[in-house]
């Protein structure tokens, strides 16, 4: 029996981010046995009109397309879609991330806003990342055509149970704790937020406190203004021994830096925010998360319970600060157990694969 062909138009690596981790882990899984898969890199705009020849003389079954949340990449996005319209081709679209809507209800003059109402309406089906982004498609498709699936850890980056008992039995003894910011460098991700909580962590000590936390840092600058803002803070407040930035990590160096980590801070405000698959490796390798209650951050992190969830428009550092230095080892060993079971039961790499493979039978 002919298996279904299904194409992939997407973003894959480089560069590496969310969403085209999450298609490159994928399109490379056990789905290939079930689908035969071919792909149409659009990361490059460049190669817009070689692309369209690509999609045009693809004799797939399925289109799955990861949709832009910018005003270029939507105009791009509805050029392709036309075409697949007019060969009479299913489309599936997967939204990474929570700011479509708003853009296309604000940030879109009134044509390209009509077209994508019409483009979600002839779609076979969307998918988003978790319950609380199924809004950004409520009246524009019906709502059995909206289909949740969770982002995931890959298994390179969950750490073993023998790793994780070993990192239990450690924090019991540590001195002081590790901070982790994982995440690109863009002001809204809240990287600052993590600088200020290490200025405040360097007042305590200088008021003869003793140290309680060291924060590790690691991900791109795409903004050279970002890199010097990063530096002069540090420079700035003397924080030198107080923070280590590792730069871009991958493979060893990042399962390394997840090992070491046991407390996850991502206070983002970032518009085009979805289901941070950051924050998933933080829980699913052993820690606490403090974040924010933004875009589908609240369907992971509950607060009190999994980690600290602060509110985002009333971000209070002193606060946070305070929160995270009154939790004792006993405390976030019992958050640490409960993420990294959160991860194994519902966020692995292999439900992930599994239901998004359900979603294109479906289709």
């Amino acid at each position: 029996m002919r298996k279904r062909k299904i194409c992939f138009i997407a973003q894959f690596p480089p560069p590496i981010h969310g969403l085209s981790k999450a298609v490159d882990t994928l399109y490379n899984s056990k789905i290939k046995e079930e689908f035969d898969l071919e792909k149409v890199d659009i990361t490059n705009n460049k190669e817009f009109v070689k692309n369209l020849r690509i999609i045009s003389k693809s004799k797939a079954d399925l289109f799955y397309f990861t949709i832009s949340q910018s005003q270029v990449g939507n105009l791009r996005d509805l050029i392709i879609l036309k075409l697949l319209w007019r060969q009479q081709k299913k489309c599936l679209l997967h939204l990474h991330g929570g700011y479509y809507r708003q853009l296309v209800d604000h940030d879109l003059c009134i044509l390209q806003r009509k077209a994508n109402y019409e483009a979600i309406k002839r779609s076979s089906g969307v998918i988003v990342l978790s319950n609380s982004l199924k809004k950004n498609f409520y009246g524009m498709i019906p709502k059995e055509k909206i289909f949740i699936v969770q982002n995931c850890v890959d298994d390179e980056y969950l750490m073993s149970d023998n790793e994780f008992e070993e990192k239990l039995s450690r924090v019991k003894n540590y001195s002081f704790r590790h901070v982790l910011y994982l995440s690109n460098f863009i002001s809204s991700k809240g990287y600052l937020e993590v600088l200020e909580l290490a200025k405040i962590e360097k007042t305590r000590i200088e008021t003869g406190g003793k140290k309680k936390f060291h924060f590790e840092f690691a991900g791109e600058f795409y903004d050279e203004a970002e890199k010097k803002q990063f530096d002069s803070f540090i420079k700035n407040n003397d924080l030198e021994d107080y923070i280590t930035y590792h730069g871009v990590v991958t493979g060893k160096k990042k399962q390394e830096l997840l090992m070491l980590c046991d407390i996850f801070a991502l206070f983002t405000r970032y518009p085009k925010e979805g289901q941070p698959i950051s924050i998933l490796e933080a829980m699913g390798n052993g820690m606490m998360v403090t974040t924010t209650n933004h875009a589908g951050i609240p369907d992971v992190i509950e607060d009190g319970v999994n980690g600290i969830v602060m509110d985002k428009e009333l971000l209070d550092m002193r606060q946070c600060y305070q929160r995270i230095l009154s939790k004792s080892s006993e405390e976030i060993q019992i958050i640490m157990k409960q993420n990294r079971k959160k991860i194994k039961d519902f966020y692995n790499q292999n439900t992930f694969v599994e239901n998004m493979s359900k979603v294109f039978a479906q289709i």
